[in-house]
């Protein structure tokens, strides 16, 4: 072997040996790339599960917040429901009374003029249920009217308010004498 051949030879092992190396030196570089991307993913992984779980626990709250105002919604619906339920039976309370006053009031009425009908000194002059003077004592007990609302009201034959006269039924001027009732 010559020379020059065996130089060749060296040169050739050289250059294997230096492709080797960048083949290696890429390699590895290429690797510690890939594990930065690798390191980065689990790094955005990481965080995008931290986030994740903050906005959980956020909507977490936010849903219990709005079970809690329907609770309070179905609570103030049951409140109002009850109270409705109680002002019906109010109401069918007072308008059953009111018939029952009605029948009271009829049969007071069928009453004053049975007695006006059976007494001697009901015929006066001034026409049907006038006293001597002509003035009709009336009560004014209209169911639309509150109970404390409600008034003697004193009129003349023609229906007008008389003042004068006392709130138990007597005319002034004449003592002892009822005041008669409207029929």
């Amino acid at each position: 072997m010559d020379s020059q051949t065996t130089t060749w030879i060296v040169v050739a092992i050289v250059v294997l040996i230096l492709v080797a190396l960048l083949v290696w030196f890429l390699a590895r570089r290429s690797s510690a790339a890939h594990q930065k991307r690798v390191d980065a993913q689990r790094e955005e992984a990481a965080e995008l599960r931290r986030k994740a779980e903050r906005e959980r626990i956020e909507v977490q709250e936010r849903e219990a917040s709005a079970a809690k105002l329907d609770a309070e919604a179905r609570m103030a619906q049951a409140e109002a429901d009850r109270k409705a339920a109680e002002a019906a039976r109010l109401q069918q309370e007072a308008q059953d009374r009111n018939a029952k006053a009605g029948e009271g009031r009829e049969h007071v009425e069928e009453r004053l003029r049975r007695a006006d009908v059976l007494d001697p000194d009901r015929g006066s002059s001034t026409g049907a249920g006038a006293g001597a003077t002509g003035t009709v004592h009336v009560r004014d007990d209209r169911a639309d009217r509150p109970a404390d609302a409600q008034e003697d009201v004193r009129r003349d034959e023609h229906g007008d308010d008389v003042h004068g006269g006392d709130v138990h039924g007597t005319h002034r001027g004449e003592p002892g004498e009822p005041g008669r009732h409207r029929a």
